[in-house]
């Protein structure tokens, strides 16, 4: 008669459900593993067998057969560690089958029997409240796990606790959801001297969720602008929390299950390569792209990426997701992030600095802005040059407005988008808002019509550029709490989409 335990295998942010059937027959003395495992998964054999050694279990003189169904799915990862182990003891009916059947588990396994931390307990609670199964998995993942809310979540320490509380010996109590942890508020918009229309646009651009380009000499700011963005940004809701953690669980980033309402700040390196950028490698795994969902991607020195890692963002940038594809398997992961880019103005970097002339201008300059290809440079909605601050200007005291104050100007923008776009999927905010529903919520007046036609004639604006103009110029009428969007609007709006062209 054959046990069965569930688990998951991963595909992008769902996670699939998987039998795990066991068979112990007679014959020579054997344990084989089938349905299409990878090395960490086969490995699960020799750690089932030394963790219940550990509880002086000893494996019958039979064959042992455990199958993976669907077969055809691939199986990576420690996590089936766990699940093998209760299949196996409920086919030698240590436990009881049905316990074993009603639940869904997943956890590594160490060769004394303690249960070990594994990625992906977040996705797996959602698959066990889908499948109204209870959750079994290691302690450490609990609190993460019992965000779902749905599901009962029990989280043992070690493989003994397990059999326990499967065998109603000793009943562990549900998880408790780990505390939501507060962002870090530490870096202030007033710290930055100078710069009033690169705050401006810092504020636009939070409000309407538009990407920016920030360009301009070394040392003026355009890092120090861009780590301050996430202090403008208004929480997650539960919902963008929960999906944002998803992704976040796969990536093995969730810290004691503590699920944070802060919206994600990635920023990686120049030297990146594709895969963690975009997302692929061993197990198709999540890029920065995905890790920054419903946050800010900051990509300082944007000209010196690889041009291939540059082009590639084009399609995420308007879609929202990306899709890794491989042989066997297409894998989706949602990436709808406001991306934030600073360059210098040429390879030397002084190229608009009148005090350290650039000895190639303009030569340097047109080859180094080159390496931003004419579509990636026109799914940018605000271009802001970032010139360099003066001495004197450095030794003043901290003015301005303070991230905070900032904050609850884009906070009332925001909400006036989400009464706009209530009941629309896929657009919360103007930066979402594409066609007839763009024409509807940001359509121009006659002046505004005649400025930005004398616009598109001087600069060749394009189709997507206007689209993306009516967008900013809405989060600049929402900022002033306008219901339409009049020439001044679309005047500043206009100056933002030409002020740092390469």
């Amino acid at each position: 008669m054959i046990a069965r335990a569930y688990t998951v295998a991963f595909e992008g942010i769902e996670a699939r459900l998987v039998e795990v059937q066991c068979a112990v027959a007679p014959g020579l003395p054997a344990f084989s593993l089938v349905g299409l495992p990878d090395k960490a998964v086969s490995e699960a054999r020799d750690r089932v067998r030394a963790a219940l050694s550990s509880l002086s279990i000893a494996l019958p003189s039979k064959r042992i057969t455990v199958n993976l169904s669907p077969a055809d799915l691939p199986k990576e990862g420690s996590h089936f560690d766990l699940p093998i182990a209760l299949a196996l003891l409920a086919a030698l009916d240590i436990l009881p089958r049905d316990a074993v059947e009603r639940s869904l588990a997943l956890g590594e396994l160490s060769l004394d029997g303690t249960l070990v931390p594994v990625i992906g307990a977040l996705p797996a609670a959602m698959t066990a409240a889908e499948e109204e199964r209870t959750l079994i998995c290691p302690e450490p993942c609990g609190p993460e796990a019992a965000w779902v809310g749905a599901a009962e979540v029990i989280a043992p320490t070690s493989l003994a606790a397990a059999i326990q509380h499967v065998s109603g010996q000793t009943v562990l109590p549900p998880a408790d959801a780990g505390e939501v942890r507060a962002g870090d508020s530490r870096r202030d918009l007033r710290e930055v001297k100078g710069q009033e229309r690169a705050k401006r646009a810092l504020e636009i651009a939070a409000a309407g969720r538009h990407h920016l380009l920030l360009v301009g000499t070394p040392g003026s700011g355009k890092s120090m602008l861009a780590q301050r963005l996430p202090g403008l940004l208004p929480p997650l809701s539960a919902a963008e929390a929960l999906e944002t953690s998803m992704i976040h669980s796969l990536a093995g980033l969730l810290d004691e299950g503590g699920i944070s309402r802060a919206r994600p700040f990635r920023e990686p390196h120049h030297t990146a390569s594709m895969a963690a950028v975009v997302g692929g490698g061993k197990g198709a795994k999540p890029g920065e792209i995905s890790l920054a969902h419903n946050g800010v991607l900051f990509m300082d020195e944007f000209p010196e990426f690889p041009r291939a890692v540059l082009e590639t963002l084009r399609q995420p940038i308007e879609t929202g997701d990306v899709v890794i594809a491989r042989a066997n398997a297409h894998v989706r992961y949602p990436c709808r992030f406001m991306l934030v880019a600073a360059a210098n103005p040429c390879r030397c970097g002084y190229l608009t600095d009148p005090a350290r002339a650039c000895a190639r201008a303009p030569a340097c300059g047109e080859e180094y802005m080159a390496r931003i290809s004419g579509p990636l440079l026109d799914r940018f909605d605000l271009r802001v040059d970032v010139p360099p601050v003066s001495f004197a200007d450095l030794d003043l005291p901290a003015s301005g407005e303070t991230s905070a104050e900032v904050a609850d100007r884009v906070a009332v923008a925001r909400r006036l988008q989400a009464r706009r776009f209530e009941g629309i999927d896929g657009c919360a905010v103007n930066a979402d808002a594409t066609g007839p529903l763009l024409e509807e919520v940001a359509a121009p007046s006659d002046e505004g019509r005649t400025l930005v036609s004398r616009a598109a004639d001087r600069f060749g604006l394009t189709a997507r550029g206007y689209h993306r103009l009516l967008r900013v110029a809405r989060t600049i009428a929402d900022l002033e709490g306008a219901d339409a969007v009049e020439v001044p609007h679309l005047a500043e709006a206009i100056s933002y989409r030409f002020s740092a062209e390469g």
